[in-house]
């Protein structure tokens, strides 16, 4: 079985799909890995590095796509590639299904199998495949430090003969695994965090890492059974930003990382409320590629708005790509570990396990996953 491992076309992601360690623990179950030259040349590992792990050095991606019994990537592949996959061939990568539904027709047209990576179930057996958490951990991380270095202050209080400086304040909205992991980040360097969350259960995570836990009384609110917020409606939206109007007005630093999987992300943080912040503060908007939690973010840019810098910035992973490929690369290595027949020595797509099932987008020149039939058609 050959298992082909092609660069990433998108502009500015710099992450890739499968790092040596795991191409030495692939080609010891027997597969054959091949990768396109210069795959590793965003994070600096070296084509002989690859060979030395097993990997074969493909003659170009042409080949390696016409090749490959199964393809790895990081995201979706351009529409004009789809076609020159293998037939019945197995492609692996991120692929936005709820908003692709073109791509979708042109993977089962082409008679090729495809896995959505964002829709591995968010199980106990799962967790070591799921590269939405897995990325989105990182990105909750680079917030922070992206916030850090454009605001004017330091973050920690800091006692100086000169006199005691006061600790930034930081709030944080959405305590989801980003959001986690940004409350973790802004304690470790000395800020005074605060964050709010939707789903009461989430208070409990919040103060358990040191930060304050925003009380807004919005209603009736929870979790969907994949362990994300639900979608609330416009007048518990309402009355949420009026909870959080004050607290941003105090805030030096302000994060949003509220997304709904599939759906546009709702907007959290009004005009009126990035202009009623302190000029020098800083707004990060995390979920600024799904249509944005602040209003007038753009997408890859940096605004002012009333001495407010607003950061837009978009794939966040990537702004630490070496630790983002080797995570990802973890999450296709446990995937693919999980099915892999030790006797034929290949991936078996078992198309009854809730695992596949879940994630399996087309197969057999079909589209196959209900969730997304739901969705698209």
């Amino acid at each position: 079985m050959i298992i082909g491992v092609a660069k990433e076309t998108t502009t500015g992601d710099y992450r890739v799909p499968l790092i040596p360690i795991h191409v030495e623990k692939l080609v010891g179950k027997g597969a054959e890995i091949r990768i396109e030259p210069g795959l590793g040349d965003s994070i600096r590992v070296t084509d002989e590095e690859y060979t030395s792990a097993g990997a074969k050095v493909a003659a170009d991606r042409k080949s390696l796509l016409a090749e490959s019994d199964i393809l790895l990537r990081v995201r979706k592949p351009p529409e004009e590639e789809v076609g020159q996959l293998k037939k019945g061939s197995l492609h692996i990568s991120h692929l936005d299904p709820f908003n692709e539904a073109d791509l979708l027709k042109q993977f089962a047209d082409a008679n090729v199998s495809s896995i959505s990576m964002e829709l591995i179930p968010r199980t106990t057996r799962a967790q070591k495949m799921d590269s939405l958490s897995s990325q989105a951990n990182l990105a909750g991380y680079v917030t922070v430090i992206l916030a850090a270095a454009r605001i004017d202050r330091v973050l920690p209080m800091m006692m100086t003969p000169a006199g005691t400086l006061s600790p930034a304040r930081v709030f944080i909205i959405g305590a989801g695994v980003a959001g986690l992991q940004a409350i973790a980040t802004a304690k470790r360097l000395g800020a005074r965090v605060e964050a709010f969350d939707v789903r009461p259960e989430a208070a409990e995570q919040i103060e358990s890492l040191g930060a304050k836990s925003v009380k807004i009384d919005i209603g009736e609110t929870g979790s969907t059974k994949d362990g994300y917020a639900k979608q609330l409606t416009p007048e518990q939206l309402e009355m949420q930003r009026k909870g959080m109007a004050k607290i941003c007005a105090n805030a030096d630093i302000v994060i949003t990382t509220a997304q709904v999987f599939g759906r546009k992300a709702p907007v959290i943080v009004t005009a009126d409320m990035v202009e009623g912040m302190k000029p020098g503060s800083v707004v990060v908007d995390m979920a600024v590629e799904g249509g944005g939690n602040v209003e007038g973010s753009k997408l890859n840019e940096e605004i002012e708005v009333n001495g407010v810098r607003v950061i837009g910035l978009g794939n966040l992973p990537s702004h630490v790509a070496s630790h983002a490929s080797q995570m990802y690369s973890a999450n296709l290595f446990n995937l693919l570990d999980e099915f892999w027949d030790e006797e034929s020595k290949e991936f078996k797509l078992d198309l009854e396990d809730e695992i596949i099932r879940g994630c399996l987008v087309t197969h057999g020149g079909e589209l196959v996953n209900e969730k997304v039939k739901g969705v698209i058609s």
